[in-house]
């Protein structure tokens, strides 16, 4: 039996909405880092089983990865560039920021690694009291050297023209001669399952060492890192004490945080948006 003129009409502008909706899935996963079912679901007017079938067919074709109620990026190697990295999410950074720099104590002393957000950290710093600092930023020890009270002292090592991040061996011999009350630390992608990922392994090595040298560690990532994938493992969500972010973690994530006892603190929202 043939098929009508307008179910043979139909079909390829199916096949258009289809398409056109993966590329926009796509887009919203490099944009936020995870996304979950019932999200793109609201997003498109479509259901839930729709989504979970664009998913697997993405899944299949090696564009992105499944998780339990959502997906996130598909492997990476390589990161966004410094300067893109400096204007994403700025907003989310800023209240990130905010929230981490009023949990640190003024007489306090601390690391703070290498990344954009540790930036905006350090900004908020400014207002404190007799900090000591040791960094391994270029950028971090820039802004807080402008403050009077404040000793900041620079790690030696590598200096990677394109963030003025410091690494190498000699940067892991110079933290580990010191204990500080506060490690913060940034981080490019954490798993579902909490694995912490970064691109690069020196830059890892050195947070590492951090956190092996801080009696409190923070980590600050905004929601992009949510299922975000890099090649390089650093360790275990579990091994912070207190994470700082701007948005609720998917699920899965959020089960590990409370099964390991790690502290979640979500920056409220900007007056006038929605979360």
């Amino acid at each position: 039996m043939n098929s009508s003129p307008s179910s043979s009409r139909s079909a390829p502008r199916d096949v258009a909405a289809t398409r056109d909706r993966h590329q926009q899935i796509l887009r919203l996963i490099r944009q936020r880092g995870f996304v979950t079912v019932n999200f793109l679901a609201r997003e498109f007017g479509v259901t839930p089983q729709t989504v979970r079938r664009d998913i697997n067919a993405l899944s299949r074709e090696g564009k992105l990865i499944r998780y339990r109620g959502g997906a996130g990026a598909a492997p990476s190697t390589e990161n966004v560039a410094y300067s893109r990295r400096k204007i994403l999410c700025q907003e989310e950074k800023r209240r990130i920021a905010r929230m981490v720099a009023q949990a640190i104590p003024d007489n306090a002393s601390l690391f703070i690694n290498i990344g954009t957000t540790a930036e905006e950290i350090a900004k908020f710093l400014i207002n404190h009291r007799r900090l000591r600092v040791i960094t391994n930023n270029l950028h971090v020890a820039s802004i807080l050297s402008a403050k009077e009270d404040f000793e900041v002292i620079v790690a030696g090592g590598l200096v990677r023209h394109r963030d003025g991040g410091i690494v190498g061996p000699m940067t892991i011999d110079f933290i580990e001669q010191f204990r500080v009350d506060y490690g913060i630390i940034g981080i490019s992608g954490i798993d579902m399952d909490g694995t912490l990922l970064d691109f690069d392994y020196r830059e890892v090595r050195a947070a590492r060492t951090i956190i092996d040298n801080s009696r409190t560690t923070f980590l600050a990532a905004d929601h992009t890192k949510f299922g975000r994938n890099a090649m390089v493992r650093l360790g275990s969500i579990a091994e912070i004490d207190a994470f700082f972010t701007d948005q609720p973690p998917p699920a899965p994530l959020q089960d590990v945080l409370k099964t390991t006892q790690v502290e979640l603190h979500v920056a409220p929202p900007v007056a006038g948006t929605v979360p």
